[in-house]
């Protein structure tokens, strides 16, 4: 045998088969990218959840909504009557902003803070007025109005064609997922929303919502029953 071929197949056998080493290699940066693309995955499904919200950043917004909506969001009697947002149904809420975003129901003020807002947020928020349970805002009405609003509230007016309100809102009036919680509202901010339904409601019928429930009702109470319903709804917490 030659002599230069034998000291090449020798140095070739105590290097090992080169092939082996090199689909090992190929292996072990397949797992990398593998292992990179997964902790990727996991870092953006975590950004996304709503409770990667920093806790700072949800209070610095709440404390901003107490601009408007009070102390603990009990509601504000201002210029005209911002609404209570604590107890409220989580799902309810996050309607709502979604409605103001897409112009379903109409408030200038609303939508430049609610289109800014990420899915992440809104979820924290939500949450965090739910959990709040501040004693309602107080306002003076005879005892002849609550028992009417009572009787409404609870036995509607078929007369009317006004199904019990608490039919859809509760027998405690706390509501149900999509259906509000209207306990402890301002009365002065019920009644204004039940006078302007259609001016501020349905503007997408496109895009109908549970709220288009309420459309036929509010033509149907007068303005003695609304004020009825409303006062009984704001003694109730």
């Amino acid at each position: 045998m030659d002599l230069n071929l034998q000291r090449a197949q020798t140095a070739a056998a105590r290097r090992g088969p080169r092939p082996h080493i090199k689909v090992v290699g190929w292996q072990f940066v397949l797992q990398l990218a593998i292992l990179a693309f997964a902790s990727a995955v996991a870092a953006r499904a975590e950004g996304t959840d709503k409770n990667s919200v920093p806790k700072q950043e949800v209070q610095a917004k709440l404390t901003y909504c107490e601009n408007c909506h009070g102390v603990s969001a009990q509601g504000f009697h201002g210029y005209y009557p911002i609404p209570r947002l604590a107890g409220q149904q989580p799902e309810y809420l996050k309607n709502q902003v979604q409605a103001f975003v897409e112009r379903r129901r109409t408030n200038n003020i609303m939508f430049n803070v609610s289109h800014v807002l990420s899915p992440g947020m809104l979820s924290a928020l939500a949450e965090s007025f739910h959990d709040l349970n501040p004693k309602p805002l107080a306002s003076a009405a005879p005892n002849e109005l609550l028992a009417a609003g009572k009787k409404i509230y609870e036995e509607g007016l078929p007369d009317r064609d006004v199904p019990p309100c608490a039919s859809c809102h509760g027998a405690e009036a706390k509501g149900d997922g999509q259906f509000p919680r209207l306990a402890g509202q301002l009365p002065d901010y019920i009644f204004n929303k039940l006078k302007n339904w259609d001016k501020e409601r349905g503007q997408d019928p496109a895009k109908p919502d549970a709220s288009t429930i309420m459309q036929p009702i509010t033509h149907n109470l007068t303005d003695q029953q609304i004020k009825a319903v409303a006062a009984y709804l704001n003694h109730q917490d």
